[in-house]
This record gives structure tokens, C-alpha cells and sequence, in this order.
């Protein structure tokens, strides 16, 4: 293997990513198994099932993959996927088209190297908002840099538990840099917007792109930090709001919101673009679409 690519931060950081990918997985079946259906009383606590995943091979050279792990139809969840991985190889020129939308990319960083984590919830009941988190380390042989962040999706808002939201997500900003907060949280409001439907896809969040400090072990601690506060605030948010009651038009605009998000992730949602162009197994890419969705 290309020396690039087994360095002892990329094994660092690829752990890391692992690690909160099971304490994930587990606390959702925590959550399946504590609380009650908003359904029907006989739904089953669901579990994650589990499924490899891999890069297309360039030519006879390993590309890397991960670990797919997805629940559906449980009494909390109707569909949530956590997935963790770590893919490497050649910059190809569709990969290279999609970071020069926001990075220059030089000639010479022919090699890449990404590992990280994304995570996105639907839920049965139309009063627990869905939320979509992922974090990231993508590696050339040049740089190195972190991107990520989290979002939060209501169907039928609360400002209670979105205000909750934006203080835990500023709380842990804050205590890294204090500018991140608003300069993080301006760029998800600019990121998660459906243009031609001209709205936002959900209440926001942070989301950061390209983090860079020049000091890797700074930037790292607060991409880990963000994943400890997705641990902290998200599962408690759920505990609060599975037991409300709900009525099915709440359903039907919890189905209608979910053609929002659905033309988001397909037309244009980055991470989705760059794991098809870069090969990625599509089933892990497409993890986000939720189980169900209308349009009017």
C-alpha cells in the first residue's frame, strides 16, 4: 500500500470514526428498546443490520470501504443509516471537477485518502425531526483537511427543541473558536437551501468545509467534539418528543417534507455527487433517501 496512505493519523483518525459509529448504532437501539411505538403496541425494538462496503477497484489496486449499518421499521426509527468509512486511490477528473468547485487541486495530488462517518435519521413519529450528521478527514498528498457538520430536518418545527439545538451546536463551537458558530452556521443556511423551491431544507445547523488550521490535532478535537455533541443533544431530542401525539395530516406533511429532502440529496447535496463520481458503492451513497416521501 502506498506509504500515503497508512500514516498513523489517517489509522487515528479512521478509528475514531468507527468508535462513534458503534456508540451510535448502539444508543439508537437503546432508544428502540426504551421507548415507546407512536404506532401500534406490537412494532418490535428495531436493530441495525450490517453490510460491507467498498470502492470499485482501480484496476487489481484495493480502494478502500466500509461498514453500512441500517435500521428499518422499528417502533422509534422507520429508517436510520450510520455509515463509516475509509476509500483511497487516484483523483480521478470527475473527482477532481467536483473539489475544484471549492478547493484547487493541484496536478500533483494525484493520491487521495477520506475516512468519516455520516449519519441520517427518519422517524415514524411527524413530531421527532429527522437530522442528518456527518464529519470527515479528506487527504491529498499535499493537504489535509476536515468538513462536516449536522443539521436538523423538522416536518412540523419546534422552536423549543431547535433553539436546544443551535445552543448545544454554539456551546461546542464556542469552545474552540468563537467565530465558528455564526460563520458555520450562515454556511449550512446557505448550503441546505432548495434553490428551485426556494426555501431551506430543514432549521439548519453548522456545516464546515475545507478546515484547515494548519494544526491537524486542533482541528480534529473539535471535529470529535461535534460528534460527542450529535451523541448528546440528538437521542435526548427524540426521547422528548417520541411520546407526542399525532394526527395523519402531521403524517401527510411529514411525507411532503421528505420530497424536500429527497430533491436536495439527489440534485444537490455534495457528499452524494462525490461518492457516485468517486465509485463509491452506490447503496451507502443513497443511504439518505428516506423509506417514504410525497409530492403534492
Amino acid at each position: 500500500m502506498n506509504e500515503f496512505y497508512a500514516t498513523e493519523r489517517n489509522e487515528i483518525a479512521s478509528d475514531w470514526f468507527v468508535d462513534l459509529s458503534t456508540e451510535i448504532c448502539s444508543t439508537f437501539e437503546e432508544l428502540e428498546l426504551e421507548l415507546p411505538s407512536s404506532q401500534q403496541e406490537d412494532i418490535k425494538p428495531g436493530q441495525f443490520s450490517y453490510r460491507k462496503t467498498t470502492r470499485k477497484p482501480e484496476g487489481d489496486k484495493e480502494t478502500g470501504g466500509g461498514l453500512m449499518a441500517k435500521m428499518v421499521a422499528g417502533k422509534v426509527f422507520e429508517k436510520v443509516g450510520v455509515n463509516v468509512s475509509t476509500v483511497y486511490g487516484t483523483l480521478s477528473p470527475e473527482m477532481v471537477k467536483v473539489l475544484n468547485k471549492r478547493k484547487t487541486i493541484k496536478k500533483e495530488q494525484s493520491s487521495f485518502w477520506a475516512t468519516g462517518i455520516s449519519v441520517v435519521t427518519h422517524l415514524n413519529n411527524p413530531r421527532v425531526p429527522a437530522v442528518h450528521f456527518n464529519t470527515r478527514m479528506f487527504a491529498t498528498e499535499q493537504e489535509v483537511w476536515f468538513g462536516g457538520g449536522m443539521d436538523l430536518n423538522p416536518c412540523l418545527e419546534n422552536t423549543k427543541e431547535t433553539a436546544r439545538f443551535h445552543k448545544a451546536l454554539k456551546d461546542i463551537c464556542d469552545k474552540h473558536d468563537e467565530s465558528y458558530y455564526l460563520k458555520f452556521k450562515e454556511q449550512a443556511d446557505k448550503y441546505f437551501y432548495v434553490p428551485h423551491r426556494e426555501r431551506a431544507r430543514g432549521v439548519g445547523g453548522i456545516f464546515f468545509d475545507d478546515l484547515d488550521s494548519g494544526h491537524w490535532e486542533k482541528d480534529f478535537a473539535f471535529v470529535r467534539d461535534i460528534g460527542n455533541t450529535f451523541l448528546d443533544v440528538y437521542p435526548s431530542i427524540v426521547s422528548d418528543l417520541q411520546e407526542e401525539e399525532w394526527t395523519p395530516e402531521d403524517k401527510e406533511k411529514q411525507l411532503l417534507h421528505r420530497g424536500l429532502y429527497t430533491e436536495f440529496n439527489l440534485i444537490y447535496d455534495r457528499g452524494t455527487k462525490f461518492g457516485l463520481v468517486s465509485k463509491h458503492d452506490p447503496e451507502a451513497v443513497l443511504m439518505s433517501l428516506p423509506p417514504l416521501a410525497k409530492w403534492a
